[in-house]
């Protein structure tokens, strides 16, 4: 695969400026100095089905595609690479952090670019596009050396936006690894420019023969149109299993009937959440990021008022590639009796423990 953006076209306008954000009413020109600084640091696509969504800036889909003055102010805590990709990275664009699963960052672009992205420093306008033919097939050597490798995670930037006959090649290169069981794809495409999903692109993601799984995000259940219902039913129905990935954002889903629209939304798509995310420590997000107590509490709020069916895990990226952790609340405490444990409404109960521990 050469360098280029190959795969990234489109029939549909995207803008990427500020001026053109601003002359479609969706950006305040007194501001438009300032949101040039900020779409000159952090680059800016907003597709016309992304555009079409957007009631006004402070709206929560606003919020997470309109660069906002808030993203030139930058923490102490906040860095480049905040999960600490480069930490783990044993060929070019290919991370090997836990045992039995690698990361492969196919490209360095995306059709919509979020303002609370981890990669944000590493992604967008300027960037190399597609992983060349030298790291590929680096990135495949040391797969086939690890044979404790099970799945191999694609991400980007959005796989997703790289063309069908791209997708295609890589899947057919992973078929000749009978070690890697699984395939999973990262990406906002089915949800924000679902168009892309056609029976060209499923054939390309299925073309290994492995189990293929795409992780879709979705932020807020507003972002699940039906033109979106209809993209992931496309992928269900032509079996690739569908899982959630959300991220948890102030003024976009912070609160508990928000969190329940999307999970119960993701259920009834045939799509199991997965991941809750904990914010980042990406340069310029402090403005999207809750506490930790916070999280924890929407969580809380959601284990009773939801099916099993709908509970995310909400998990925290340990700053410096330690990976990620689950963060939810805990609900059980030793006493005197051996435990209590907290119910889903705050009552406490005691529970006698008479197993005996094989350590």
């Amino acid at each position: 695969m050469g360098a280029g953006g190959e795969g990234m076209s489109s029939t549909e306008r995207t803008m990427t400026g500020v001026d053109e954000l601003v002359a479609a009413g969706l950006l305040d020109s007194e501001a438009a100095q300032v949101l040039a600084e900020v779409a000159a640091r952090y680059s800016v696509a907003v597709p016309a089905s992304v555009a079409g969504l957007i009631a006004h800036p402070d709206d929560p889909i606003g919020r997470q595609f309109l660069p906002r003055a808030e993203e030139l102010r930058l923490e102490p805590e906040e860095r480049a690479d905040p999960i600490g990709d480069g930490a783990h990275e044993v060929a070019s664009g290919l991370i090997h952090r836990y045992p039995d699963r690698v990361l492969l960052k196919l490209t360095s672009v995306c059709p919509v670019y979020c303002r609370f992205c981890f990669r944000r420093a590493s992604v967008g306008a300027g960037t190399q596009g597609l992983i060349d033919d030298a790291a590929l097939d680096a990135a495949f050597a040391y797969l086939a050396e690890h044979t404790e490798v099970w799945e191999v995670i694609v991400t980007g930037g959005d796989p997703l936006a790289v063309s069908p006959r791209r997708l295609a090649a890589l899947s057919q290169r992973l078929a000749a690894l009978p070690h890697v069981k699984i395939l999973r794809f990262h990406s906002r495409v089915p949800v924000l420019t679902p168009a892309r999903v056609t029976p060209e692109l499923i054939a390309a993601l299925k073309a290994s023969g492995k189990t293929v799984y795409v992780a879709v995000h979705a932020n807020c259940a507003r972002e699940l149109t039906l033109d979106a219902r209809e993209a992931c039913a496309l992928l269900v129905d032509h079996g690739v299993a569908l899982v959630s990935q959300t991220v948890l954002l102030r003024g976009v889903n912070d609160n508990v009937e928000a969190l329940s629209a999307l999970m119960r939304a993701f259920v009834e798509m045939r799509i199991k959440p997965y991941y809750l995310h904990h914010g980042d420590l990406a340069p310029g997000t402090a403005h999207f990021r809750l506490s930790l107590a916070e999280g924890q509490e929407l969580v809380r709020q959601l284990l009773g008022r939801l099916s099993g069916l709908c509970q995310p895990i909400y998990v925290v990226d340990i700053p410096g590639g330690h990976g990620k952790t689950p963060a939810g609340p805990v609900y059980l405490a030793r006493n005197a009796q051996g435990w209590s444990i907290e119910d889903w409404r705050g009552n406490h109960h005691d529970y006698v423990d008479s197993a005996r521990a094989e350590l």
